[in-house]
């Protein structure tokens, strides 16, 4: 393991090396790119595209672009890559994920790669952790690339599609990657293909990687529809649920966030619906019900992740401490917690379209980005996307002292601790950020400090309409912070006059987070660009952390440990319990992100082959669309036929079969007992034979365009429904794949192998309905001119 990871150390270092040979060559270029007119400065974007037309690859003409943008850069915006960021750039250039601490300037590295993949013109999306970002990238950032001729779009929520699509055509578009994720989901429910809005996914750079690629990975990106079934059942099952106890009625497992029924509990739901038995097939919808009532009432918790607004359900996002606005929790567990809180229920939401975040980014030809904090995640980022990490110097030593952990036995004496050293740096003016993993956390900290009679300024979800103002705040004398995670990433903290004279900023953590990773990113807000500061966590065993940790090792850890008067933890070595407290979670969640892939793999299959297939309908011309409904047919009989004389399965009997063929208009004339003297090979001629006729019939259509059109809504339009379904029974069959591993076999191959069962019938499905949906249609029509012609007479 150790020479493992020495060689990936090794490697990068390797590679700094090589970079560091191309950052001299661009640094040669500078003069000459100095003298250089604004116009002619400017000239290079064409000759750039020129040279790749003409054969020259991106890797012929990157010196010379990173010292265009470099140019432009100082002329636009007055900065000038430093050498580490030309190093970060080549890094994004290569496919990789530059890690740089707080405060080098990874905005401005982006325009290095953004700007040499641009040339390409195929497009290039930048990501970033929200949307504040995203226009702030697009409007800095922008004019550096507007200057050089390229054109740069912004793809946010509430934009209409036509404004999408404007956005999408420019050479670097700007935004989050739940909303490209979104659109790309969307272009798969299109009718037309003039209303998709995304082009190919071509090049991504992905800012704060690890948040978007890493911890947002856990939770699938779904469009949904809305129904309003089951609102007064969300309300009964509230009800029962509130008065259900743990370890009698439902057991939690902490660390996973899952919550089972006891035998006990689901007697209770049996008798309250007057039903002999909860997990029967019928039963299936009211299962789901209050499986999702009993997670909103003991898995969601209030101001964690989600606050009431308005009288509305706003759900936080817990890696970011931001909320999230327009989105909802899926699958009825949105409405389970309105009950829970006595709100109005609104319409559930129905899946229609969904994707892990994973196999969105997967589907990019080029993938990179950038973090201060991605070495703890090297593996996953390897494994997954075929990322690799590397370790770019700062531009300036660090000067931050990251201070040992103080763990304390109990939330009252870390408490206790935080006030007396917010009162000691408060005393010597220097400005403190308190950082905190929720808004109930913040808030409470905060009642703290107001009972102590220290002046502060509160950031969290609730307040973020003041980010700004605080934010500037943040840095300067005598100032006091209580911050969530949304201080945690992509905030620079600016030092005030003085400042740094006393020491720079003062980093107080509160808690640990489940990620180590979200603990560099607090640390890092201070000791930017080579500033002093300091950081330091001060934590107890009481902290929500050690909740998902298992409670024997907690016990057994809480037996051996010496403190002295203020209950600070002195042995065993806390830091290193902690350590390994972080590590197991982390490792828990990693196994539940690889499940979520190795599930969703499946379904990511099969969405492409529906997707496809669907482009493939709307683009065909409005004639061809006649020779696909035949296709239909014919699978249709040959598959009716099939089944009529299968052995596997159950046949059809004779007069089922003559009733199938009938409704594709194909009439046998055969008693039920002649059929039976039919061999297979010999019958299927006889219906194929049959079918010329009908054949012959729905050509003599081709020709009548409006029709066309018709059959193509038809055929989108069944496609979809049938689709619908199909994601709704993948779901309810992925809940279950936990339990049939308690069995002998493989869980994910009998997923894969039942999923594929169901995909067949999706695709019988939708060629039967249409088949028999068009004929119809077509007999009425018919019908219909006949009586018309006769009313003439």
């Amino acid at each position: 393991m150790i020479t493992k990871v020495k060689q990936i150390f090794d490697n990068s270092s390797k590679e700094l090396k090589r970079l560091s040979k191309l950052v001299e060559e661009i640094n040669r270029l500078e003069t000459v790119y100095e003298q250089l007119s604004n116009g002619q400065l400017q000239a290079k974007t064409s000759f750039f595209k020129e040279e790749l037309k003409n054969g020259k690859t991106l890797d012929d003409i990157k010196a010379d672009a990173f010292a265009s943008i470099r140019e432009a850069a100082r002329r636009v915006l007055g900065l000038r890559h430093y050498d580490v960021q030309l190093i970060g750039g080549l890094v994004l250039h290569n496919g990789c994920i530059a890690q740089m601490n707080t405060g080098e300037g990874k905005t401005l590295v982006a325009t290095l790669a953004s700007y040499l993949h641009a040339l390409s013109g195929k497009g290039v999306h930048v990501i970033t952790a929200n949307e504040y970002l995203a226009r702030r990238d697009k409007e800095l950032m922008g004019q550096v690339h507007e200057f050089m001729g390229l054109t740069v779009g912004l793809n946010i929520s509430q934009m209409d599609p036509a404004e999408k699509k404007e956005a999408y055509k420019a050479d670097i578009t700007y935004g989050t990657g739940t909303e490209f994720g979104f659109d790309y989901l969307r272009d798969n429910m299109v009718t037309s293909i003039t209303d998709k809005v995304q082009r190919e996914l071509h090049f991504a750079i992905v800012d704060e990687i690890d948040s978007i690629l890493i911890d947002e990975a856990r939770t699938p990106l779904i469009i949904a529809n809305k129904t309003s079934e089951g609102a007064d059942l969300f309300n009964i099952s509230a009800l029962i649920i509130k008065s259900f106890k743990e370890a009698e009625d439902y057991e939690m497992v902490s660390e996973l966030k899952q919550v089972f029924l006891t035998e006990k509990g689901a007697s209770k739901i049996e008798a309250a619906f007057g039903i002999e038995n909860l997990y029967d097939a019928d039963h299936q919808a009211l299962l789901h019900n209050i499986m999702q009532s009993l997670r909103a009432s003991v898995l969601m918790k209030l101001d964690v992740d989600y606050i009431i607004k308005d009288g509305k359900i706003i759900l936080i996002d817990k890696y970011t401490g931001r909320v999230m606005d327009g989105r909802t929790f899926s699958d009825g567990l949105h409405q389970a917690i309105e009950a829970k809180e006595g709100l109005e229920i609104t319409e559930e939401n129905t899946t229609q379209a969904t994707i892990t975040v994973q196999n969105y980014f997967r589907m990019y030809k080029g993938l990179s980005g950038m973090t201060g904090s991605a070495i703890p995640s090297r593996r996953e980022f390897q494994e997954t996307y075929n990322l690799n990490v590397i370790t770019i110097p700062p531009n300036k030593p660090i000067q931050r002292q990251d201070l040992e952990d103080m763990v304390f036995v109990d939330s009252v004496s870390k408490f206790r601790k935080i006030v007396e050293e917010v009162k000691k740096f408060y005393q010597l003016g220097r400005p403190v950020l308190i950082g905190t993993t929720s808004i109930e956390q913040s808030e409470k900290l905060s009642g703290i400090l107001k009972g102590a009679k220290i002046p502060h300024q509160l950031l969290n979800a609730k307040t973020e309409e003041d980010e700004a103002k605080i934010i500037s705040l943040a840095g300067q004398k005598a100032q006091v912070m209580i911050a969530t995670n949304m201080a945690g990433r992509g905030t620079d903290i600016l030092l005030g006059e003085g400042v740094k004279e006393l020491g720079g900023l003062h980093i107080i953590g509160t808690e640990k987070h489940e990620s180590k990773r979200i603990d560099m990113q607090l640390r890092g807000r201070s000791g930017r660009q080579g500033d002093p500061g300091s950081s330091q966590f001060i934590i107890s065993l009481e902290d929500d952390l050690f909740h998902y940790y298992d409670e024997t090792e907690k016990e057994r850890f809480q037996a051996k440990i010496k403190a002295n008067e203020e209950n600070l933890i002195l042995s065993p070595d806390p830091v290193k319990f902690v350590s390994s407290v972080q590590e197991t979670i982390e490792n828990m969640y990693y196994s539940s992100r690889s499940h979520l892939l190795k599930l969703d793999s499946v379904l990511d299959q099969q969405s492409k082959v529906v997707y496809s297939n669907r482009d493939r309908i709307i683009t065909l011309p409005p004639a061809e669309i006649f020779d696909e409904l035949l296709d239909y047919m014919e699978n249709f009989i040959n598959r009716s036929v099939g089944s009529y004389f299968s052995e596997e399965e159950e046949p059809r009997s004779p007069e089922r079969l003559i009733h199938e063929l009938s409704l594709v208009s194909i009439d046998l004339e055969l008693s039920h007992d002649k059929i039976a003297d039919f061999e297979e090979k010999e019958l299927t001629v006889l219906i194929l034979d049959k079918f010329q006729e009908v054949r012959e019939f729905i050509l003599s259509y081709k020709e009548n365009e409006p029709l066309g059109i018709q059959l193509k809504h038809f055929i989108l339009q069944h496609t979809d429904m049938y689709w619908i379904q199909h994601l709704d029974q993948l779901s309810h069959m992925r809940d279950g794949v936990q339990l049939k591993g308690y069995g002998q076999e493989d869980p994910y191959r009998l997923f894969e192998k039942e999923a594929f069962e169901r995909f067949n019938e999706l695709i019988s499905k939708i060629e039967s309905s249409v088949s028999f949906s068009f004929m119809e249609y077509l007999q009425s029509e018919q019908a219909a001119q006949i009586d018309s012609g006769e009313e003439d007479e």
